[in-house]
């Protein structure tokens, strides 16, 4: 079941990289693993980058990974799981170019 504690899921091997490229990189304590959505011209796509929370934002700890979600964008997130797959990370939500 979801829960608004963690609106999105993160699956062990994208933690598992999320926390190694924050220590790789050196990056701050405040920053986090921003997740969203990015409209275009048919469609949106995802947003998946590493950034500091602003006044707009949520912040949860999933799976000791600091998650940040823009207001506007959790409706649209709600759900989603982040992997990690040879060559980058994967978001997947359910329902998703299903019939």
């Amino acid at each position: 079941m979801l829960q608004l504690d963690n609106p999105v899921r993160v699956r062990p091997e994208a933690r598992q990289q999320i926390l190694e490229t924050l220590q790789a990189n050196k990056i701050p304590d405040d920053y986090g693993l921003r997740i969203g959505v990015r409209g275009g011209g048919c469609g949106s796509s995802w947003l998946l980058g590493f950034d500091l929370p602003s006044s707009a934002d949520e912040v949860y700890n999933v799976e000791d990974v600091r998650v940040i979600i823009d207001r506007k964008h959790l409706l649209y997130v709600l759900g989603a799981e982040i992997g990690y797959e040879t060559g980058g990370f994967t978001i997947e939500k359910a329902g998703e170019n299903q019939l």
